[in-house]
């Protein structure tokens, strides 16, 4: 599987949730579902783990894609991720940054390469 990057520097290609869609797998979906209600003090439902990555305009997208603000912003501007986006480092990009410091290095990568 090649390389797929959301707006926000998540790696779909690696995401379980995304992973679950691509190969169908219900198994996998509960499984996710239990560690993420466990993780993020949440309820998870196996029926929710279903993406087929935040810029698809075909598949699914996980249940809280809608709501996202940075995915809301990234399609309205038309880029690829964030690191494409003028606007590099907002305020509501790096609110997500500092939970997710992975996203950062994939889209600091990213940066290196424009």
């Amino acid at each position: 599987m090649s390389e797929i990057v959301a707006f926000c520097g998540i790696r779909c290609d690696k995401c379980d949730t995304f992973i679950a869609t691509k190969t169908n797998d219900d198994v996998r979906r509960a499984e996710i579902a239990r560690r993420w209600s466990k993780q993020f003090k949440a309820e998870f439902k196996p029926e929710q783990m279903n993406c087929a990555g935040c810029r698809s305009a075909k598949g699914p997208v996980f249940f809280y894609c809608p709501m996202c603000q940075i995915r809301k912003c990234g399609m309205e501007k038309g880029v690829l991720t964030c690191a494409h986006c003028d606007d590099y480092g907002c305020d509501t990009l790096e609110q997500f940054l500092k939970m997710s410091p992975e996203s950062k290095h994939v889209l600091e990568g990213i940066r290196k390469t424009l």
